[in-house]
């Protein structure tokens, strides 16, 4: 049946219009987003079969040649489903109601946004005098390594936010959390960058994949 045969309040994008987007299923969000079918499937059975395969967060971090492997999804299906996470992940964090109290607060957020790329990204987190998150910053992407990692641009965006303290981040493609030796040598740099400059480095957080480590909790173990 296609999606056109449906009554105009049963379609996706007419129900959105009406209704919202909070009122439509994760398939029929991904359906407006992929836009048509196939001769075989219309898009909503298309979208089921997709989420059927994958779920939401595994397909978040598909590549193009995996999803493009799939029945009726061609490079311009494949391209809006990976720019469709990508916007997602690129969203800034800026919003003064999200306290950090600890390790895990922070963890939490960043699980979804790191736990899954298949390269490494450290990014510094810059908090207020009362540890709410003012803003982020992407330091480098790639292979952590201490000349890759500088203290000035940690620190940088520390002072032009008038941040009070800072906690950096980055993820371990492999899913293992525990740090390297190279992870501490930089956790060891910008704790000393900190202490001259007087913004204070509170915890390095490395997310694997459904875990993470806190330098800071295991400096208190």
């Amino acid at each position: 049946m296609k999606l056109t045969d449906f009554s105009p309040e049963n379609r996706p994008r007419e129900r959105l219009q009406k209704e919202g987007p909070q009122s439509l299923s994760t398939a029929e969000l991904l359906a407006i987003i992929l836009k048509s079918g196939t001769q075989k499937e219309n898009v909503l059975e298309m979208a089921q079969r997709l989420l059927g395969k994958y779920g939401l967060e595994k397909m978040s971090s598909c590549s193009l040649q995996e999803l493009q492997e799939q029945h009726g999804i061609g490079t311009a299906k494949a391209c809006q489903i990976v720019s469709l996470f990508e916007l997602y992940r690129r969203i800034p964090l800026k919003n003064e109601s999200i306290k950090i109290r600890k390790a895990e607060d922070i963890a939490n957020i960043y699980l979804p946004k790191l736990s899954h790329l298949k390269k490494e990204q450290f990014v510094a987190v810059y908090l207020d005098t009362k540890f709410n998150v003012i803003s982020e910053q992407i330091i480098t992407i790639g292979t952590l390594n201490s000349s890759l990692v500088h203290s000035r641009e940690v620190f940088h965006g520390a002072i032009k936010n008038l941040a009070h303290a800072v906690i950096v981040l980055h993820n371990h493609p492999s899913g293992d959390p525990q740090p390297s030796e190279e992870d501490l040598q930089v956790t060891e740099a910008l704790l000393e960058a900190g202490d001259v400059i007087g913004i204070k480095l509170l915890d390095h957080v490395i997310i694997g994949k459904d875990t993470w480590w806190s330098w800071k909790e295991h400096q208190n173990v």
